[in-house]
């Protein structure tokens, strides 16, 4: 099995990150808020993760277009356990 590579996109504070939200809902691009993985920054705070790589040209248009402050758009592998949450 594959690893899925996740993509992130990280912020200096909340404001930025449910603008962002905002905006690419009403673009029908589907993202998830989620805690800001560890391995990206150190500080505590929300992120938005792409469900789609191939949106991430669109995000990156938005973000521009509307002055949204990011910090960067963060790549990692996923590395949740399905089986953490599952139960007898």
């Amino acid at each position: 099995m594959t690893a899925e590579i996740e993509y992130y996109v990280i912020f200096p504070n909340v404001d930025n990150g449910l603008k962002l939200n905002e905006l690419l809902k009403a673009e029908k691009i589907s993202v998830t808020i989620a805690p800001t993985p560890r391995e990206a920054t150190k500080c505590c705070g929300i992120s938005l993760l792409i469900k789609n790589k191939n949106d991430i040209p669109t995000v990156k248009k938005i973000i521009e277009d509307n002055n949204v402050e990011i910090l960067k758009i963060f790549e990692t592998v996923n590395r949740r356990d399905p089986m953490r949450n599952k139960f007898c």
